[in-house]
């Protein structure tokens, strides 16, 4: 890819995230339904609510998918609870507003007062419209075989548009028996028709709303995800990423605006400023990388020190040293010529540079042996004594992780030092679960807890990568909104480490713009970039640096 054609690519990609530039605030269900409990305390009615939401829904699939000349087609999917009420109203104004409507409901009759009210409201429309209310995938089947094998007996119901009104916001397991059977019946009818849209209400059923989780794949996957009151935090989080489709959001209750989410979506970097020109290569910051071991006569760890400082350069830092493996020091001067290098292991060397450095990134291919361990502690004390910015990676938190339990107060005076210096983390769900002492599983069913677990044993700002990237900073949670599948693969987390510590050593820089959500967004973005070039199947952690490089000269221009 040319010069000119990076340039192109980050230009698209700036101008599309400034057309939605607004972080969106991220709702827990707990706090929607406090919202909701809030809204009706005030004087307003339940039904009513459920009324307005139905009806903006309605208006949108028919505005969205009907055809001059066309009649149509909904089939419509309702569950017991509220969500089901939704769906029987959905039902009844869109019967009014001209569609041929199909009513499937699944399970046992609706359970809720207004859920009930909803059904007799739709059932009296599709009546008097003389619409076919469809029983043939029912709860009531519950004396056949099973709902699946009436499944495979029917053709699929013919629509348009399916409407998911299965399931709500309090789903927090599998969904059982005729749920699951019908569940599975929605997505085998979109495989079998691509044309028809899948339409959820709220939230795809099946997907868990707080955490993003879906139980065994069994979880409705939408074309569309209309999001009622407050967009879910969960939405954008792990399974649920690849099962909500386009999100819309309904807001309905105008007061959710003065209350303080449980996270941010944000969807890109701030802008940079402009660089004097009166100015010299000590005004950019020195950063130094301590990585790229070589332990146990392997082969080493050299690339991920010069996959960081080639990614630091990129990011006009003024000075960069590496600290590696001896071994490594000719690959990093083919690779990154302006680099400097010191032997890892010449550990009076790395401490008196320590001293002289703005930022000291560690931790990328340093090994996780004894011996990496002793210097790991020692540099580590040597950057609190030196005041410096720290960012920890990779074997740095695997050891960090050690320390915890051997030397606490190592912890004690990082958590101090964090009080009042820049101190960056940046862990995958296994490494977050060892600095926690408790497993990945455990991570990943509570993201959102576990980061906020960390920042409170650990202080400092923190990163928890994964699908919908976490980053906590002072009590608020961002996600990163950009990014891409392709940009799992070896090495990515190195580019960000050393994206990191370029944009952190640089304090022309205002505070603002020189964030850890800063440099995720920035590495996101450069891999979005590189996404639409090469697809997600060969896309390469070396293609990193230079697409940085455009990001953030495309970021400055967009001042």
């Amino acid at each position: 890819m040319s010069k000119q054609s990076h340039c192109d690519a980050a230009a698209r990609s700036i101008q599309s995230i400034q057309a939605n530039d607004a972080l969106v605030p991220l709702y827990s269900p707990k706090q929607v339904y406090g919202i909701e409990k809030a809204w009706f305390d005030a004087g307003n009615d339940s039904y009513a609510l459920m009324q307005q939401a139905a009806l903006q829904i309605a208006h949108w699939i028919y505005r969205t998918y009907s055809k001059a000349g066309d009649k149509l087609k909904v089939g419509v999917w309702v569950g017991r609870g509220n969500n089901g009420g939704d769906g029987w109203l959905v039902a009844d104004y869109l019967t009014q507003l001209g569609a041929q409507v199909a009513v499937i409901e699944v399970g046992p009759e609706v359970s809720t007062p207004d859920a009930l009210l909803a059904k007799q409201q739709a059932t009296a429309t599709l009546n008097n419209n003389k619409q076919v209310i469809e029983q043939t995938f029912t709860g009531h089947l519950a004396n056949q075989t099973s709902f699946a094998k009436v499944c495979e007996q029917s053709e699929y119901l013919s629509a348009d548009v399916y409407v998911d009104a299965l399931f709500g916001i309090g789903l927090d397991r599998a969904p059982q028996s005729a749920y699951a059977d019908a569940i599975r019946y929605i997505n085998a009818a979109k495989q079998h028709n691509h044309r028809l849209q899948v339409v959820s209400v709220d939230v795809p059923s099946g997907v868990v709303s707080s955490t993003g989780e879906v139980f065994d794949e069994q979880a409705v996957r939408a074309d569309i995800t209309l999001c009622l009151v407050a967009r879910k935090v969960g939405l954008h989080l792990k399974d649920a990423m690849d099962y909500t489709g386009k999100l819309v959001d309904l807001p309905l209750i105008p007061t959710v605006l003065g209350k303080l989410p449980q996270a941010w979506l944000q969807h890109h970097a701030q802008p940079l400023p402009a660089r004097d020109h009166n100015t010299h290569k000590g005004s950019f910051g020195h950063v130094l990388i301590a990585g790229g071991n070589q332990v146990d006569g392997s082969q080493g760890m050299g690339g991920a020190a010069i996959l960081s400082a080639s990614t630091a350069f990129a990011t006009g830092v003024g000075k960069l040293t590496v600290a590696c493996h001896k071994a490594f020091h000719g690959s990093l001067i083919g690779a990154v010529p302006n680099a400097m290098s010191l032997d890892l292991h010449d550990a009076s060397s790395v401490e008196s540079l320590i001293a002289q450095c703005d930022t000291l990134a560690i931790g990328m291919g340093l090994g996780r042996d004894e011996s990496s361990l002793t210097l790991f502690e020692r540099y580590l004390r040597t950057a609190l004594q030196q005041s410096i910015a720290l960012i920890i990676d990779a074997d740095g938190l695997f050891h960090l992780a050690s320390l915890a339990k051997q030397a606490p107060e190592i912890i004690d005076q990082l958590i101090a030092h964090a009080k009042t210096h820049e101190v960056w983390y940046t862990p995958h769900s296994g490494e977050a679960g060892r600095l926690l002492d408790i497993s990945a599983d455990v991570i990943e069913k509570d993201r959102l807890a576990a980061i906020t677990q960390l920042a409170n044993k650990y202080n400092g700002s923190w990163l928890l990568k994964g699908a919908g990237s976490l980053v906590l900073h002072k009590g608020e949670i961002r996600v990163c909104a950009a990014g891409n599948a392709g940009m799992a693969t070896a090495g990515m987390g190195d580019v960000l480490s050393g994206l990191a510590a370029g944009l952190l050593a640089q304090s022309v820089v205002p505070k603002s713009s020189r964030t850890l959500i800063q440099a995720v967004m920035i590495h996101a973005m450069a891999g979005d970039v590189l996404e639409r070039k090469k697809g997600v199947w060969a896309l390469q952690a070396s293609d990193m640096p230079p697409v940085v490089g455009q990001i953030m000269q495309q970021l400055t221009q967009a001042q």
